[in-house]
């Protein structure tokens, strides 16, 4: 078995505004970067779409009929001033989560070992009846639950190690105790949630960072906390949020992370995941707004997606 890593053109046509942080290059420059000669032993996949099933374990039937009536038929439908749609951005959207619904049955099925889906719009900011923070659908959580309802696993964990706090995901898990959510994120920063501690039904920890925080503190936060916490959970499915935005030149943040951070946290989520879950773990591409630290940052991920055993 080896690493699958699932996407789909789609992905590629949700535009927004010129000068926008969130731009199909993002996408672009990861999928250029997981060209190189070291992934050729990838497989690779184009997502479906996500049903209204799949989307209605996260969200209101309200939300998302919002979300596919929002649309424009040309130019911008601005849902916040962050978050906006153009006539590609639901097909985008359906994709994008429907990516991790399939990653999750390749891996359950055990055509793979794990997976990375690199779509996008990114998905941790929305809430089960909110679209905000540039995503649409929370794509990680739909995942998860696809991962509960299909697969009838009891214990279900999303690692988010994006530069801003996955709210949306929080909100979608607090009050499931088999649920497990952890963060590591800058804080203050949007969207202004995840202080530090447990939350929920003590099935959420946050381990916020402040500004310029880097390698040191990061690996602190998970060895020390993090880490500890998901073992005890003994996870049946992980699940990653894998925002690059805490890199150290990234111009929405202010962490000091490099590539070698993430590729180590990859790898000890699936060390844990190798003990408690066969090492299943599908990752889902978040943040991330230099586009040249993105790509070396989602190489190094992929990297240990694919070399850990």
């Amino acid at each position: 078995m080896d690493t699958l890593l699932v996407s789909h053109p789609a992905c590629l046509m949700h535009e927004t505004p010129d000068g926008h942080p969130e731009c199909a290059d993002r996408l672009r420059a990861v999928l250029g970067a997981l060209e190189a000669e070291e992934f050729c032993l990838l497989q690779r996949a184009e997502a479906p779409r996500a049903t209204f099933e799949q989307l209605a374990r996260v969200h209101s039937h309200r939300h998302i009929e919002t979300i596919l009536n929002a649309e424009p038929e040309d130019g911008f439908h601005y849902i916040d001033a962050d978050t906006v749609m153009s006539p590609g951005s639901d097909e985008a959207a359906l994709r994008a989560a429907g990516a991790v619904v399939h990653a999750v049955d390749e891996v359950m099925a055990g055509r793979a070992r794990n997976a990375f889906c690199a779509i996008r719009p990114p998905g941790h900011h929305a809430e089960p009846d909110k679209a905000m923070g540039f995503c649409l659908f929370n794509n990680i959580a739909v995942g998860a639950l696809h991962a509960r309802h299909a697969y009838g696993l009891a214990r279900v964990a999303v690692i988010d190690f994006d530069v801003h706090h996955g709210n949306g995901t929080q909100a979608a898990f607090e009050s499931d105790p088999n649920l497990f959510y952890a963060s590591t994120h800058q804080w203050p920063l949007y969207p202004g949630t995840g202080r530090a501690g447990g939350r929920g039904l003590g099935n959420i920890l946050n381990r916020p960072l402040s500004a310029g925080a880097g390698s040191e503190e990061f690996r602190a936060a998970y060895g020390d906390e993090i880490f500890p916490a998901l073992e005890a959970f003994q996870p049946h499915f992980i699940l990653i949020s894998a925002g690059f935005d805490g890199h150290h030149a990234d111009p929405l943040a202010h962490l000091g992370l490099r590539e070698a951070d993430f590729e180590w946290v990859t790898s000890e989520i699936i060390r844990i995941a190798n003990r408690h879950c066969e090492g299943r773990v599908v990752s889902a591409l978040e943040g991330g707004y230099d586009l040249t630290a993105l790509a070396m940052s989602a190489r190094a991920h992929v990297r240990a997606l694919m070399l850990t055993h």
